[in-house]
């Protein structure tokens, strides 16, 4: 494509630019009343090479489909399943793709776009990285397609996306958001369970089975189908979530862990890098740095 909303071109190689579909969006009334929208979003598939991108206006969202890259702002190495938040105003972002990657990216607008992308996991002075649900990265899709629709019905299409982007933090946030649809009374029962008392109890795939009332293999069969994960990898993502939000309002890592079930600080600790990519330290660091 000869312009791009995200990609830029470079003297060296004018014509570098990936293999994407994108589209921008401007809110209906109800949707820049609101105070939230997407102005803009994409998929691209990228070879290797290096892939500078513009400054936004917007928050920036990536999410890694699939492969791997490398973004030079803050030394961030996303996987599969991964994604990156970049402040409003960043300059001299690039991508580099060792073999390839395939990517969702969208932006984020309007008077509440820190509000959201805080609750999302995002820090106002850096780009950060974290895991992303498979359900988020189905809604992703969701929100490139209806974006790249956009015509003539604006209206519908604003409320569409509205729906889609909150559809993206419900998700964030362990609500109940299926791959495909609503998600089973089974299930949702389960998941439930996990947020009522805040990720504090660590079920076992035995106690999950017996809650949902279905044989161990089929329960976690069926959560799979449904969540698009096993039911233990999305109680640990779950868990680190939280514990996120408490070491941001102030507990120490041992007192985060002990919040979420897990006492032993190392292994707290252990989990919490391999999930969002850094330490528990470094992460209270790095929230109330400036």
């Amino acid at each position: 494509m000869s312009n791009s909303t995200l990609f830029q071109t470079t003297n060296h190689s004018p014509d570098k630019l990936p293999v994407s579909v994108e589209g921008v969006h401007t809110p209906d009334a109800l949707a820049s009343a609101s105070g939230l929208w997407i102005a803009s979003a994409g998929s691209a598939m990228l070879t290797a090479g290096d892939y500078p991108l513009k400054s936004q206006s917007n928050w920036l969202l990536i999410l890694c489909q699939s492969g791997s890259f490398h973004l030079n702002t803050n030394d961030l190495k996303l996987r599969n399943r991964e994604c990156c938040m970049i402040p409003v105003e960043t300059s001299g972002s690039v991508l580099h793709v060792a073999q390839e990657a395939r990517i969702i990216w969208m932006t984020i607008g309007g008077r509440l776009a820190m509000n959201y992308m805080s609750l999302m996991g995002a820090m106002p002075h850096r780009a950060m990285k974290q895991g992303t649900l498979p359900s988020q990265v189905k809604l992703g899709k969701s929100i490139v397609q209806a974006i790249v629709r956009i015509g003539s019905v604006r209206e519908a299409s604003s409320a569409q996306l509205q729906q889609l982007l909150w559809g993206l933090l419900a998700s964030h946030s362990g609500q109940p958001v299926a791959m495909d649809a609503v998600l089973s009374h089974e299930i949702s029962k389960v998941i439930d369970a996990m947020r009522k008392n805040q990720y504090k109890d660590s079920f076992t795939l035995s106690d999950m089975a017996n809650l949902s009332r279905m044989p161990v293999e089929t329960f976690r069969k069926r959560f799979v189908t449904e969540v698009g994960m096993p039911p233990q990898s999305y109680q640990l993502f779950c868990k680190m979530e939280r514990a996120k939000t408490l070491l941001k309002e102030g507990l120490t890592v041992r007192q985060a862990g002990i919040e979420v079930g897990m006492d032993d600080p190392y292994h707290f600790s252990k989990t919490f890098k391999n999930i969002v990519g850094m330490s528990p330290s470094h992460f209270t660091k790095t929230t109330i740095a400036r």
